[in-house]
């Protein structure tokens, strides 16, 4: 049974708040690196309540918005974490992507799912404290990173530069009755095949690097890949070549079909479970092209990990999360879920398939602050599906669990 506070903030959640904060979210778009006017307007809108707002410059013209619902002392801190960009439109939207439509329990729209759902549903879990009257001893601290969808750009400069916290939950897109404790790791990695460019005419003396990189791919895809195997992660490691691209010179000038290529280029991401390293998936990809190279003298390669930024993929390596199931904020979570949803969580721990996924709780781990993914569903498999949604009853409950789980941790002796 919830405490007469726990009641009265639960009854402070806003189911028609949260929902109207969504919608102005999903009309901005937000793609990576292009954070900053959705980071404004949230600086805006909590500046307005009564936070403390920082909008941190990640990057020169680059924001995120860091909120602070100051507690009266005494307590311990709490984070949630929850990134502002999104991912790219896929193509066969039947509805605007930049206009809110809610059909039955789903909210649809850009960036919904990934993760503008989860976000406004934290921010609703702390309104509902401001609310309610209820003052904590510990700051809740409101973190809309940027760069999440580059391996954590965001929340390492939070790392870096603070506010840090005791605890925190990030709200990704796992659903509601889940709680995932373990997470993949990242590593992508540009690789380049290189080859000679000759005019058509002399075709005889070229190198074509397309041709190279067609024989690179099912090398690649055919790995295997060194690690201690997990049984609640069998699917790791795995590996996905995403995207291919050549032409002439290293920017791949794309100008001249009468030319064969002398630069192709895959971005490739390598999931891999905790006990093993990018850095051993880089020597497992280096070893498998190597083997091409014993076999065709012709062969050469380059690796760059993590890609450069114009590849506009992951510029950081993102290492794998597992969180010890000794800490507080996991029977915290757990607990204030028992009250809300009156059941035992469908899955605590390791959740497939969003256990395949990484984040940014690695990051805020080896920062010293113990975390967990706590989030609404939505969409169907992936964030780029068409008609992108977000299941509003899952994002009302997460709220409540949210909101009773800063009452918690918030008023633990720091």
């Amino acid at each position: 049974m919830a405490s007469p506070t726990a009641q009265k903030v639960l009854g402070a959640v806003s189911r028609d708040d949260m929902l109207s904060l969504a919608g102005e979210l999903i009309k901005i778009p937000s793609f990576k690196t292009q954070e900053t006017a959705v980071a404004r307007f949230l600086g805006d809108f909590l500046g307005q309540r009564g936070y403390q707002v920082q909008l941190q410059e990640v990057e020169p013209g680059r924001f995120q918005t860091i909120a602070v619902l100051n507690g009266s002392g005494g307590g311990k801190s709490l984070m949630f974490n929850g990134h502002i960009d999104i991912n790219p439109l896929a193509q066969e939207w039947k509805r605007d992507p930049w206009t809110p439509t809610v059909d039955g329990d789903r909210l649809y729209g850009a960036g919904i799912r990934n993760m503008k759902g989860g976000v406004a549903a934290m921010i609703e879990a702390a309104e509902a404290i401001r609310r309610s009257g209820v003052r904590l001893k510990g700051d809740l601290v409101l973190a809309c990173v940027a760069g999440e969808l580059q391996g954590g750009v965001g929340t390492s400069y939070l790392c870096e530069h603070g506010p840090l916290t005791d605890m925190a939950v990030v709200p990704e897109p796992f659903g509601a009755d889940n709680v995932v404790t373990v997470h993949a790791g990242s590593a992508e990695m540009a690789i380049h095949t290189i080859g000679r460019a000759r005019h058509m005419n002399r075709a005889e003396e070229s190198i074509d690097a397309i041709e190279k990189m067609c024989k690179a791919i099912p090398v690649i895809k055919g790995i295997r890949f060194r690690h201690s195997p997990r049984p609640d992660l069998p699917g790791l490691p795995r590996v996905n070549v995403g995207t291919i691209i050549g032409g002439l010179g290293r920017d791949h000038d794309r100008s001249e079909a009468t030319y064969n290529a002398d630069f192709c280029t895959v971005v490739v991401d390598v999931r891999f479970p905790p006990g093993t390293t990018a850095a051993m998936m880089k020597e497992d990809v280096e070893r498998a092209l190597d083997g091409i190279k014993k076999e065709d003298p012709e062969f050469q390669y380059e690796i760059e990990m993590p890609p450069p930024a114009k590849y506009q993929a992951f510029t950081m390596i993102v290492e794998p999360f597992e969180l010890p199931k000794d800490e507080y904020i996991l029977d915290c979570v757990l607990r204030q879920y028992r009250t809300v949803a009156g059941k035992e969580p469908r899955g605590v721990g390791t959740v497939l398939p969003w256990s395949y996924s990484c984040d940014d709780t690695s990051k805020l781990l080896k920062a010293g602050v113990p975390c967990l993914l706590h989030g609404p569903a939505g969409g169907i498999e992936s964030a780029t599906v068409p008609d992108e949604y977000s299941v509003i009853s899952d994002m009302h409950q997460v709220a409540k669990v949210l909101a009773l789980t800063a009452l918690d941790v918030c008023s633990l002796p720091k």
